[in-house]
């Protein structure tokens, strides 16, 4: 595998040698390397650290283990076939701090001479040449560990280990790392090596000997795979009031389409500056270089993998009988570092154990947000989300397996919090606030490419959430324009963009968790949902589960939450538990506090650990049972209503029903939907519809108010009075104002009537009469 050769000429010399002799003579090294010369402008003597490089292969050997680390690296790359050797710097720090230093201070030197360590070693093991032994050493894990604002002129051409949000990868682009050149005169071809990105074309032919005869032949030049990645910094790590920085990241060959927008990565790499021209024509240099990073090795952080799942495949069979679905390879999934079969195996069966034990619905419910006090049936609606259904593809189109939340309520009931913690629990993901979004930031939006001056499309957050979650607070603030693109994204999984000549549909397979207020700061129990938030109908019904979040005023229930408050700001258990007068649970001699309420049964390592594990290993199917069961449930649901016109269920909710069942499926790592799951899914829903959905009339459960945002009783009662309404005006013919017939109504209604319904029933009898009006006008013209 080639590297990137235009880091240094010195590295670029080291390469020719190495990759060809390995120990002859090399022109910038020394002609004799037994005199122990440096290479030119290092205190590097290439023998010496070749051979203590080798020696590290060798001979470094973990505590406890039989064999040396990386000859069993060696040997199962060499097993499998890979070309990629991962070098933990703490290693090589350990066994040798000079080394480390050397690495740091002359990065390009140093790690061409440890490809060439690597090769000797490979090829004893593999039993072939070390010119043909295809593998290159990748360090990473780094000593220190920098934030990219803390990267100055000091780091330039050393070694840097970075972290970050890649916000843009942009396409492949070929480099040229040796030009072809052929004379017209002898057809006598020259390669030509790509050294600090430059390309010098020789001015005299090497044959015979005529000037300006070479012209470049591209298909008999050797190209790079390189690409352009901009990372951000992570919304953690920015200090107060600041801006995120940037950084520009060069990946070549192995390192390209590793990693896409909105991963959390941490790069290791050469901190590299290049001057800029002031104008392309003149020689003169700008004072301000452009920086970037050459990159080495790209770790993606250990809890980025949480939504990295794989696809499902085709639900039918070629003879179009509907089969089981196939899985696909996961979509880029890459370890992290030198992780032995043995430790994956034994994090395996421990993910596994943890999904046999019979109380690990509870377990993940009491982890999940642990210092949020109750509010148990939320935590199992956002832990449904987290897990999710399984994602499935007809030959119609797709079924997403992502599940929608929303939380509803009044302030200060804990929502905001609930969103951070599933934000951090799930980091594959964007959290914002619908005051501070757009329609643009959300979904994508056209830039400038400085490298290449091209339009290109920079994604937003619903698109960097892709594969994760997007916590949206504020919901109910957010723009008409910005609410509008949340309706493909939610049921589509889709953002359809056509800007400045680009036409595009991206991936947007995010599950959305979103938090709003009422209208006024409190919720009204005598309206509607859709009139407490005033948010579009079409919108609230794309979220599978809506949950009310009320602050009612009970004492017992105030007692207890205010101990609990008290005991979140004592610094040790025991005060905690005197704080809730709660006796505190004592076994072996140790004080535990495993009866508080903000107590995980599972840490949040493990939990996130367990989430991907079940997300990429499991993917359950309903069975006959579970499946009748979810019809009878949803065919009851359906019969809730009043009467015919009332609707309490509709084909969304048996959707939703399927998703819900399937992640709690998942949390038992079943690959079969069992009819317990059917029956919590069901009792979830209908949780749920009881809260947002109910009337506030005439307390039934009414979907039309989701779904329309009237309910069937209003909507009755507001056809009985448009039908007196036109009554009394028949009866009038001269006409009557506003205020009369408001009064004349109300004596006549049974039940109080406000000026506000009676001005809905006469927009509603506008609205008919508009539409008879442009029916005998068309009429009238086809006549």
């Amino acid at each position: 595998m080639a590297r990137c050769l235009i880091w240094q000429l010195s590295r670029a010399l080291a390469h020719s040698a190495f990759r060809s002799a390995p120990f002859s003579g090399i022109s910038g090294v020394s002609e004799d390397y037994e005199n122990e010369n440096f290479i030119w402008g290092t205190t590097i003597r290439a023998h010496q650290i070749t051979r203590e490089l080798e020696q590290f292969f060798l001979n470094f050997t973990e505590e406890g283990a039989d064999e040396a680390k990386y000859i069993t690296l060696l040997r199962e790359m060499h097993a499998s076939g890979e070309g990629m050797l991962n070098v933990d710097c703490h290693d090589l720090h350990a066994y040798n701090s000079e080394i480390y230093s050397k690495l740091i201070k002359y990065p390009s030197e140093v790690i061409t001479l440890m490809d060439g360590a690597v090769k000797l070693v490979y090829a004893d093991i593999a039993q072939t040449q070390a010119e043909n032994a295809e593998v290159q050493a990748n360090v990473f894990n780094l000593m220190e560990r920098k934030v990219i604002r803390d990267l100055d002129p000091d780091d330039i051409d050393r070694l840097v280990s970075v972290s970050g949000m890649v916000t843009r990868c942009s396409n492949i682009i070929p480099e040229v790392s040796h030009a072809c050149f052929k004379c017209d005169n002898c057809q006598h071809e020259e390669l030509v090596q790509n050294i600090l990105g430059h390309i010098e074309e020789p001015k005299i032919c090497p044959s015979c000997q005529k000037k300006w005869m070479m012209k470049m032949v591209h298909n008999r030049s050797i190209y790079l795979n390189k690409q352009i990645v901009k990372m951000q910094e992570n919304p953690n790590a920015i200090p107060e009031g600041e801006t995120p920085h940037n950084v520009t990241l060069m990946c070549y060959d192995p390192m390209t389409d590793m990693t896409k927008p909105g991963d959390r990565i941490t790069v290791t790499g050469i901190y590299k500056a290049h001057p800029l021209r002031v104008n392309p024509r003149l020689r003169m240099l700008k004072t301000v270089y452009k920086a970037n990073i050459d990159i080495v090795h790209i770790q993606r952080e250990e809890t980025s993998t949480l939504f990295s799942v794989s696809e499902r495949g085709p639900m039918n069979s070629d003879d179009g009988v509907p089969g089981a679905a196939q899985d696909t390879q996961n979509d880029g999934l890459f370890q992290a570092g030198n992780e032995s079969r043995e430790e994956i195996e034994a994090k395996e069966a421990e993910m596994r154990a943890l999904g046999a034990e019979p109380d690990i619905y509870d377990k993940l419910m009491k982890s999940v947000a642990p210092s949020i006090w109750q509010m148990d049936d939320v935590k199992k609606g956002i832990l449904c989300q987290l897990f999710g259904g399984s994602s499935k593809e007809f030959s119609g189109g797709r079924v997403r397996g992502e599940i929608n939340v929303l939380l509803v309520g009044d302030p200060g009931v804990s929502k905001s919090q609930l969103l951070s913690y599933v934000h951090k629990l799930a980091p594959r993901g964007i959290y914002t606030s619908g005051r501070g979004s757009s329609a643009v930031g959300l979904t994508a939006y056209v830039s400038r490419d400085q490298e290449t001056k091209e339009m290109v499309l920079e994604s937003g957050a619903l698109v960097l959430s892709d594969r994760g979650i997007c916590c949206i607070d504020e919901f109910d603030k957010m723009s008409d324009a910005a609410r509008s693109m949340l309706h493909e994204v939610m049921e589509q999984q889709t953002v359809s963009v056509a800007k400045a000549g680009i036409i595009a549909t991206l991936n947007a397979r995010t599950s959305v968790l979103a938090s709003a207020n009422p209208v006024g700061s409190r919720y009204n129990p005598r309206m509607s949902i859709v009139d407490n938030l005033h948010l579009p109908p079409s919108l609230i019904s794309r979220f599978d589960l809506i949950y009310l979040v009320l602050d009612k005023a009970e004492e017992a229930n105030d007692r207890r939450l205010a101990r609990h408050l008290l005991s979140l700001h004592y610094p040790d258990a025991d005060a905690a538990v005197q704080a809730r007068s709660l006796p505190p649970f004592h076994h072996n001699g140790t004080s535990h506090i495993s009866l508080l309420p903000y107590y995980a049964p599972i840490p949040i390592d493990q939990l996130r650990d367990f989430i991907a594990y079940a997300r990429n290993n499991c993917h359950p199917e309903l069975s006959p049972e579970a499946a009748t069961d979810i019809i009878d449930g949803y065919m009851n649901m359906r019969r809730m209503g009043s009467s015919r016109k009332t609707i309490t269920a509709t084909p969304r909710q048996l959707e939703s029903l399927i998703r819900i069942s399937e992640a709690l499926a998942r949390m038992r790592l079943s690959a079969t939907v069992e009819r317990q799951d059917a029956a919590e899914a069901l009792r979830l829903m209908q949780v749920a519809i009881q809260q947002a959905a109910t009337d506030p009339v005439t307390g039934a459960i009414d979907m039309d108010l989701i779904q329309t945002g009237v309910s069937a009783s209003e909507r009755i009662a507001r056809g009985q009075l448009a039908q007196e309404i036109k009554k009394l005006l028949i009866s009038k013919p001269a006409g009557m104002s506003f205020e009369e017939m408001t009064a004349a109504i109300a004596n006549q209604a049974s039940v109080p009537v406000d000026q506000t319904a009676v001005r809905r029933a006469v927009d509603t009898i506008l609205e008919e009469v508009s539409v008879v009006g442009n029916h005998l006008k068309h009429k009238n013209a086809i006549a």
